[in-house]
């Protein structure tokens, strides 16, 4: 099926343009943005103090199960507040709520859920599950 006769069968309405709401996607963003730091600076402390306090002998192992869960934490944490902060530079660069592949406005309803989205829906089918997810299918 071409491009646009995909396009045509999605039924979920452009997002405008991203002037014309900044000051609603900013707010949102900033809270996600705090959000976010808040749950890396908690996880980041509890890798550091798991860490720091890691059983040695026997109960080494399931020490350093829960370090290396709480280290996997952190980094999807981290990651997680970069596409917040890609998020705000986009906003500030007036390309957010834009495709990054095709230059596709987003629909607004899917950025209200994940306003870091980089891509629309056609891409993401395209480039498969792991670019719908923040933090993954980029480089960055």
């Amino acid at each position: 099926m071409p491009r646009e006769e995909r396009a045509s069968s999605l039924a979920i309405a452009p997002v405008p343009p991203a002037g014309n709401c900044a000051p609603r996607w900013r707010a949102l963003l900033e809270a996600r943005w705090r959000a976010r730091l808040q749950e890396v600076t908690e996880l980041s402390l509890a890798y550091h103090g798991a860490a720091a306090a890691a059983p040695e002998g026997r109960d080494a192992a399931a020490g350093q199960r829960e370090t290396q869960r709480l280290l996997c934490r952190t980094i999807a944490a981290r990651r997680m507040l970069a596409d917040v902060d890609d998020a705000l530079s986009r906003l500030a660069a007036g390309t957010f709520g834009s495709c990054e592949q095709c230059g596709a406005q987003i629909p607004a309803g899917l950025l209200a859920v994940i306003p870091e989205r980089r891509y629309c829906p056609l891409c993401e089918a395209e480039a498969g599950p792991a670019a719908a997810l923040p933090g993954r299918g980029q480089a960055s």
